[in-house]
């Protein structure tokens, strides 16, 4: 079986808190002994998990160039566990029973982890009930995007779907208004309205959208933009188009 490594002290935190019967082993920079890591370690230590003190060459080796593990990588069985179209219709059912309104985000082809990992934390932030995006194509939860989503990752459903159109289609048959962010739009996010079941489409790092997806959206809206800058990050732009919506919401 393979093994799954979750650095950085927000994602580990979280993990442990969440799901700590999913971490085989902790290991921890010897000689660090700030609040925050003690904290960790009361954590593994009340959930029985077996704790490692290694120096930072060993946790560098671990995680490679591009980790920053703050001192901290926990050591899990298997891989991420990514929820799947059931899931999807189940919290859907959930939803409807409890009379809440559904509020999703979806990313259609964004490639980054980074990208993906700044989505799932502004998600979580915002209150959104899960992220979806396309299984091909797309970055997955990585320990890179595990990363930068700051223990988001841990508690915000991220499903992968086959047919991002066919499941776009389902959404709006289940009473979701799908909106998706365009540069082009004539409607800006200021002038919609997204309090009802709402799902936000966020498309791809440069391309944007793809047409079928494009397609598929009931409404496209856009950031107005006052500089020379022609768009944003699509990190940014999924903050200000979720934080808008939480505006509006409230």
């Amino acid at each position: 079986m393979s093994e799954q490594l979750i650095y950085g002290l927000h994602s580990v935190q979280a993990l442990l808190k969440s799901a700590p019967q999913q971490v085989q082993q902790l290991l921890l920079l010897r000689g660090r002994k700030d609040m925050r890591l003690q904290k960790i370690l009361s954590q593994a230590e009340k959930n029985a998990i077996a704790v490692r003190f290694v120096d930072r060459q060993t946790l560098d080796e671990k995680v490679g160039e591009a980790g920053n593990h703050q001192g901290v990588v926990a050591i899990c069985a298997g891989e991420t566990r990514v929820q799947d179209e059931q899931f999807l219709r189940q919290l859907l059912q959930e939803l409807a029973a409890s009379g809440e309104a559904p509020f999703l985000l979806i990313l259609d082809g964004v490639t980054d982890p980074h990208n993906l990992g700044a989505c799932l934390r502004s998600a979580e932030a915002a209150g959104v009930h899960a992220v979806i995006a396309p299984k091909d194509k797309s970055a997955g939860l990585t320990p890179t995007a595990r990363k930068v989503a700051c223990g988001a990752a841990e508690v915000l459903p991220f499903v992968t779907v086959t047919n991002l159109a066919r499941t776009l289609e389902q959404l709006k048959q289940a009473g979701v208004w799908i909106f998706g962010a365009a540069g082009e739009a004539e409607q800006d996010i200021y002038q919609s309205q997204l309090t009802g079941p709402l799902a936000l489409v966020m498309g791809a790092e440069g391309s944007g959208l793809r047409r079928l997806t494009r397609e598929k959206c009931d409404y496209l809206l856009k950031i107005p933009m006052a500089g020379e800058v022609s768009s944003l990050n699509v990190s940014v732009a999924a903050g200000v188009c979720l934080f808008e919506a939480v505006r509006q919401r409230r």
